[in-house]
C-alpha cells in the first residue's frame, strides 16, 4: 500500500484546461437532445422494461444506448448512467434495473449502434487524431457520456436529485469525467480506472489499450510532443479535483492493464470530502469483482438513500 501512496505521476495540468473544456461543454449543450425511446418487447421481462434509445451529442453525432426501468413502477427512481469499457459494448442493465434503478447503458461514438458517423475501430480509438486536442477521438467520446446525463434528466420517472454514474476500466475514466463536468451527479463509482496518468500508464501497463500509444510513438517519433500535449487535456487526473460528490474508487493490485498506482493517484486527486479507496490483493483487471459488487451496492444505498 505504501508504494501506491508514494507514487507520483508525471501529468501536468495545462493552464487553459478549464477553458478548453468549458468551450467543448458549451458546444455540447447547444446540441438539442432529440431523444428517441423504443420499448423492445423481446428484451423486456416481467420485472424490467427494456428500451433502445438514441440521442444527439457533440457535432450532432447520434448516440445509442440501452435504457432499463423496473416494470410498473411510477415513483421517481434513482437514475444510473453506466459507461462502458474500451473493447466491450454496452450491456443491457436488467439486473441493475431490477434493483430499483432507471439505468442508461450508453454507447459513446464508435460503439455498436453509435458507429455510423464515427468508427475508428478497436484498436484505433485511443490514437485517432491524437496529435490535435480539438479533433482527438476522446473529445467527442467524453461528451457522449456527459450528454447521456441529459437523457436521464429528461425522463419523468427519474429523480433528478439522485443521479449516479459508474463504470470500470474505460468506464472508470468516463465516470470521473462525467462527475467532474456534471454537477447533477450525486455519487460516482470508479473501477480500475483507465485514461489517467497517461505517461506513466504507457510505461507501467503490460498490454493494450495503452500499448496502442507506445506503438504509435514508435511509428511516429516526431509526433511525441504533440501526443503528450494532447493527452494532458484528457487525463482523468486533471478532471478529478472537480469531482465533489461522494466517490468510490477500487483497483486490483495485480492489474497489468490499468496500473493500480495510477488508480491511487487518481483517488488522491479527487476533490470530494467523501471518498473511499479499496485495493484488492490477488486480483487483476477485474478489480476483485466477486468482492466489490456488494461494496458498490452498499455505497450507492448509503448515498442515494
Amino acid at each position: 500500500m505504501q508504494r501506491l501512496e508514494s507514487f507520483q505521476p508525471r501529468a501536468r495540468r495545462p493552464a487553459d484546461f478549464d477553458e478548453f473544456w468549458a468551450d467543448v461543454l458549451a458546444r455540447t449543450n447547444a446540441v438539442p437532445l432529440r431523444p428517441q425511446v423504443e420499448r423492445i418487447a423481446l428484451r423486456s421481462t416481467s420485472e424490467v422494461d427494456v428500451f433502445r434509445v438514441h440521442f444527439d451529442s457533440l457535432d450532432r453525432v447520434r448516440i445509442a444506448g440501452w435504457y432499463c426501468v423496473p416494470a410498473g413502477i411510477t415513483n421517481p427512481l434513482p437514475g444510473m448512467l453506466l459507461v462502458p469499457g474500451y473493447i466491450s459494448d454496452p450491456p443491457i442493465p436488467r439486473k441493475l434495473a431490477a434493483m430499483g434503478y432507471a439505468v442508461l447503458s450508453v454507447g459513446p461514438r464508435g460503439k455498436i449502434g453509435s458507429n455510423s458517423q464515427f468508427n475508428p475501430g478497436y484498436p484505433g480509438l485511443l490514437t485517432h487524431n491524437i496529435v490535435d486536442r480539438n479533433t482527438y477521438s476522446y473529445r467527442g467520446f467524453y461528451m457522449d457520456a456527459v450528454k447521456a446525463v441529459d437523457f436521464l434528466l429528461s425522463r419523468p420517472e427519474v429523480d433528478p436529485g439522485r443521479i449516479v454514474v459508474q463504470g470500470a476500466s474505460q468506464g472508470g475514466g468516463l465516470s470521473v469525467v462525467t462527475a467532474a463536468l456534471r454537477s447533477e451527479v450525486r455519487a460516482v463509482v470508479i473501477g480500475v480506472p483507465y485514461l489517467c496518468a497517461f505517461r506513466d500508464s504507457v510505461e507501467l501497463a503490460g498490454t493494450n489499450p495503452y500499448q496502442e500509444i507506445a506503438d504509435y510513438l514508435r511509428l511516429y517519433p516526431d509526433r511525441t510532443d504533440d501526443v503528450w500535449n494532447t493527452l494532458e487535456y484528457f487525463d482523468g487526473l486533471h478532471f478529478a479535483p472537480r469531482v465533489h460528490c461522494p466517490a468510490l474508487v477500487y483497483v486490483g493490485l495485480q492489474d497489468n492493464v490499468c496500473p493500480p498506482a495510477t488508480g491511487h493517484a487518481l483517488f488522491r486527486a479527487i476533490g470530494s470530502a467523501e471518498k473511499v479507496f479499496r485495493a484488492f490483493d490477488g486480483y487483476g483487471h477485474d478489480g476483485g469483482k466477486h468482492e466489490h459488487e456488494g461494496m458498490i451496492d452498499d455505497f450507492l444505498a448509503q448515498h442515494l438513500k
